[in-house]
């Protein structure tokens, strides 16, 4: 149900019904107009909020519209019971309502053809479009969003002139009420026809695909980053755009969803969002030389279908679960790994990917890792505990929240010496587990009470002066970012994010300066003793490794990742495989200590961020990190970038083999025509019987 409040709201909405009914059958004017507020207000709230009952209600037949459609029948109810049956009133509020809901159908109409006609074949971001076709602004935000309730909300002016008419026993309030509500409603429907017509439309499907092909041969990509995947799975193709906006060659990044492009974090590199697989497939990608794909889904195949592009998975992250090989990766030319790591893990697996076929480029998105230095002098160690999820198929072994999570939090919070515990949960978790979503209540509540705890404890005094410092400079930064954004102002609909999806650089660039600030000053806004929850998209994962002395996690790629700060970890064995066969199993885990469900390893870890000259796990840690994420020089950019030109070239190879061989072809085929009698090759030239002349 969400909060409190919306809790309460549902329920005074659902008893307001019973209620109106029951002030109708009295009949009470008074009552039934309080009844009819409440429902009025308490329906606006929870739609104003999505609420989970809101979206129950329409699936059992108990939509926005009937919910109107009862109010109204039962203030019909409510004149009837008031004698009022032979007053003209009464017939003013059947007609008035009738009328009402007639208007209805126009409006649902209007409103779903100008969505439609403005929904355009493609989305793009950074492609000038602009210039070549004509894309009119949207219609008013007012006119189009919640217009449904909107529009049934415009019955309040009758049903308040009804309800005084019939308190008051005059029925000019009540028909002034009523030419209100249908004027009203006249109009809306009127205000929306001329968008669905002429200029306020943008072009047909046809004109808007020939203006991205046209662009495309201007522009001419060479390498492309394709993605699909749900809104949640954005962050896969985030994760790249850095890395994109670096390669030598011209990028381009091409998205399946109009959910990812929305989700999408802001990049210079142009972006063309083609929902539509034969969109795709006509699409003029002639100049694409290498296709990079970070997810294996059933929509690669559309540009996996195109010959002359070789195409390349590069995943989102490098870990010893499953999903880094997947029998599905044997489609691709090449499969970039990390490390040498990926690559045995290929061969350990035999699921046909061959070793030739395999790439070493490192993790270019790890550069903003900082490495450890060890703990500054004057500040308590601070371990961060960042949990994958619960993972789809039910094994205990996906996630450390449920059997040991509490378990970790309590022991590191109750540490003596003191250390600062961070939670930073997977974004997913609780999304299939009803256990893994009440865990992570539980945790974070247990960070909560331990920072209160500390906050009370006399051995840590905050420094407030500069606390306050960092917090206007977080109001400061974030005021920017938001103009920077655009935020809270009407930026219109997907076409007109199209026309104007040309990122200004500049701006760009002091938006990634800003937040670059707002991480320095979120950090400096508490104590650096203050047990922290920290969710959402910011501060980044990166940034609390880099804040971070040691790390426990999951298998996952976190941990595969925060093996590039150099810094202990420790990795929990949530499925009780044992250490030995938990290491076997999983490369990343062989320079960490590892963790039983109760936690009791933990003091292993405190120790080496305490005394890393003691650390016996320091120099595998460094082995295993040339293992899993190759050497330091080159740069992991460097060998991305080499990669790309090495798999490039091959693609240009191949395609001018190919024309060679069409080319030697067709003089094979000219020639055997020249040497044949000429009624066939009369024939073979097309002539209309079919036999030669003599």
């Amino acid at each position: 149900m969400g909060s409190a409040a919306q809790l309460a709201a549902a329920v005074l909405m659902v008893a307001g019904f019973p209620a109106l009914m029951l002030a109708a059958l009295v009949p009470s004017v008074p009552a039934f107009a309080a009844a009819a507020a409440v429902t009025y207000l308490a329906d606006h709230y929870l739609h104003r909020k999505n609420s989970y009952l809101i979206n129950r209600l329409s699936k059992v037949r108990a939509g926005l519209s009937i919910r109107f459609l009862i109010r109204q029948l039962l203030l019909v109810l409510l004149l009837a019971r008031l004698s009022l049956a032979d007053n003209l009133i009464y017939y003013g509020a059947i007609a008035c309502f009738i009328a009402f809901y007639g208007l209805q159908a126009p409006h649902g109409a209007l409103v779903q053809l100008i969505r439609n006609r403005r929904r355009m074949p493609v989305a793009t971001r950074n492609v000038d479009l602009a210039s070549r076709i004509r894309i009119p602004d949207a219609p008013p935000r007012k006119l189009l969003h919640r217009s449904a309730e909107k529009m049934l909300h415009l019955d309040l002016a009758a049903v308040i002139g009804i309800l005084v008419a019939a308190q008051v026993k005059s029925a000019l309030i009540g028909f002034i009420g009523i030419g209100v509500t249908v004027a009203l409603a006249t109009l809306y429907v009127l205000t929306l026809v001329p968008y669905v017509r002429g200029r306020k439309i943008p072009p047909k499907a046809e004109k808007v695909l020939a203006a991205v092909d046209d662009w495309l041969g201007e522009y001419k990509p060479e390498t492309v980053l394709y993605f699909s995947g749900s809104k949640d799975s954005a962050y896969q193709v985030n994760m790249w755009l850095d890395t994109m906006e670096k390669l030598e060659s011209k990028p381009l990044i091409i998205l399946r969803e109009r959910a990812i492009l929305n989700n999408m974090a802001p990049t210079t590199v142009p972006v063309i969002c083609v929902p539509g697989g034969v969109h795709l497939m006509n699409m003029d990608l002639s100049t694409v030389r290498v296709a990079l794909y970070a997810a294996n889904v059933g929509k690669n195949i559309h540009m996996l279908r195109v010959p002359t592009i070789k195409h390349v998975f590069i995943g989102h992250g490098d870990s010893d679960k499953l999903a880094s090989v997947n029998p599905y990766s044997k489609v691709y030319d090449e499969v970039w790994t990390a490390g040498r790591a990926g690559r045995d893990r290929y061969a350990i697996a035999d699921v046909g990917v061959r070793d030739d076929d395999i790439v070493e480029v490192g993790r270019p998105q790890l550069a903003p890792i900082q490495t450890w230095q060890g703990v500054p002098e004057g500040r308590i160690p601070t371990v961060l505990y960042a949990p994958t999820w619960e993972g789809w198929d039910g094994n205990p072994g996906n996630t450390s929240v449920v059997l040991a999570g509490e378990n970790i939090v309590q022991q590191l919070v109750q540490a003596d010496p003191p250390v600062r515990v961070l939670y930073k949960p997977h974004p997913f978790t609780g999304n299939v587990s009803k256990e893994a979503g009440a865990a992570h209540r539980r945790i974070t509540a247990l960070v909560q009470k331990a920072a209160a705890e500390r906050a009370l404890d006399t051995r840590f005094i905050p420094d407030t002066a500069a606390q306050a410092q960092a917090k206007a400079e977080l109001d400061r930064i974030q005021a920017r970012l938001a103009q920077l954004s655009g935020s809270g102002g009407d930026r219109g609909d997907e076409a007109v994010a199209t026309r104007d999806g040309l990122i200004d650089v500049a701006r760009h660039e002091e938006a990634a300066r800003l937040r670059a600030e707002w991480n320095d000053a979120y950090w400096r806004s508490f104590p650096s003793w203050e047990h922290r929850v920290i969710t959402g998209a910011e501060p980044r994962l990166y940034d609390c490794f880099n804040v971070s002395d040691a790390m426990v996690s999951d298998i996952s790629s976190v941990v595969s990742d925060f093996i590039a700060s150099g810094k202990p970890y420790a990795v929990t064995d949530s499925a009780e495989v044992g250490v030995e066969e938990f290491k076997r199993n999983n490369t990343a885990v062989r320079a960490a200590v590892i963790l039983s469900n109760s936690a009791s390893e933990l003091g292993e870890l405190l120790g080496a961020v305490r005394a890393p000259d003691a650390d016996p796990l320091a120099e595998d840690r460094k082995e295993l990190k040339r293992y899993l994420l190759g050497p330091d020089e080159p740069t992991s950019l460097e060998q991305f970038n080499t990669a790309v030109a090495n798999l490039a070239l091959k693609a240009e190879t191949r395609n001018v083999g190919q024309q060679s061989r069409d080319a030697a072809a067709l003089a094979e085929t000219e020639a055997e025509l020249a040497n044949a009698v000429p009624g066939q090759r009369v024939a073979a030239a097309g002539d209309t019987d079919g036999v030669g002349t003599a």
